[in-house]
């Protein structure tokens, strides 16, 4: 088996160069042929992602955050070539999802026992979203999240080490400024028309780092997704809404809409932010959003099958 691991060095709180080395002797004691490489930009992610596939390796071993996630599975777009998740940046949203502690002062052991575990895992074909042409394997959060992050990101290492009440700050700020923007949605023959706070088209089940389960029966590999508008125009509405989704009532409120789709379109007379998987993708007033199915391999630990589609 061979395969290469990259590691983004300024991710997370805790530095992954530090852990690195010991990893790559776990996999390379389990018989893999491994080449490692450190990141310089997320250009270079990808790059090297997609220079993996094309030397027909079997899997790049990813440790950083969601972001890196993104960039490396940019790179191996219909290639045989399988993602690993090392869960080594600020929020580690996918990695919540397939059950993969996170690399932090207070777990120095995380990227240890990840290896072990995906070294039992198994690839499997997931989806991919595509937002105006960018991919995204987590969500794309339109609106006041989209707004948000372009605020906090890049985050230094410092805020790092608050992720959540930097986040949470931030988004109340923005909050207390920002009216909302009245939206068409069009996915098939789905019409709807409002004013939202923040739409999130979503491919996995935790959002808000981790701390809610946005969309509970989401599949990585059915090749839909969804898309949760919420409605609103002021702070406390967006509040509303943020706790609601902690305590999982959004799942049954009025003004939270919920829209399976493979391919829709968002259009606004009102420039809205986006962001992908927590890095920011700039103002528009259309998106136009598309669920790429089996788009890339991923590395699924057993006991995180169940976020595939029943056989």
């Amino acid at each position: 088996m061979q395969g290469l691991f990259l590691y983004n060095p300024t991710a997370g709180r805790l530095p992954a160069r530090l852990f690195v080395y010991d990893a790559v002797r776990l996999l390379r004691h389990a018989g893999w042929t491994v080449r490692l490489a450190s990141t310089r930009s997320a250009a270079h992610v990808t790059e090297l992602a997609r220079q993996a596939a094309e030397d027909g390796l079997d899997a790049v071993f990813a440790a950083g955050g969601d972001g890196t996630l993104r960039m490396a599975a940019a790179g191996l777009v219909g290639s045989q070539t399988a993602l690993g998740v090392l869960p080594a940046g600020t929020s580690n949203v996918l990695g919540v999802d397939l059950g993969l502690p996170s690399l932090e002062w207070t777990r120095p052991w995380a990227m240890r026992q990840n290896i072990q575990t995906l070294l039992a895992a198994s690839p499997a074909a997931v989806d991919l979203g595509i937002c105006n042409g960018q991919p995204f394997l987590l969500w794309a959060g339109i609106g006041l999240d989209g707004l948000t992050i372009r605020r906090v990101e890049p985050r230094t290492r410092v805020a790092k080490y608050m992720p959540v009440p930097h986040f949470f700050v931030e988004a109340v700020t923005q909050a207390a400024l920002w009216n909302g923007v009245n939206v068409q949605v069009t996915a098939g023959h789905t019409r709807w028309q409002g004013q939202i706070m923040q739409a999130v088209a979503t491919n996995i089940r935790s959002y808000l780092g981790g701390l809610a389960e946005i969309s509970p029966e989401a599949y990585l590999d059915d090749g839909k997704m969804d898309i949760w508008l919420f409605s609103g125009a002021n702070l406390s509405d967006a509040l509303r809404h943020a706790f609601g989704m902690l305590g999982g009532h959004h799942l049954r409120a009025l003004d939270a809409h919920k829209i399976n789709f493979e391919h829709l379109v968002m259009e606004s007379d009102q420039p809205f932010h986006i962001q992908l998987d927590g890095d920011p993708l700039g103002e528009t007033t259309r998106a136009e959003i598309s669920c790429q199915p089996a788009a890339i391999r991923l590395l699924i630990p057993p006991g995180a099958r169940h976020l595939l589609k029943p056989s």
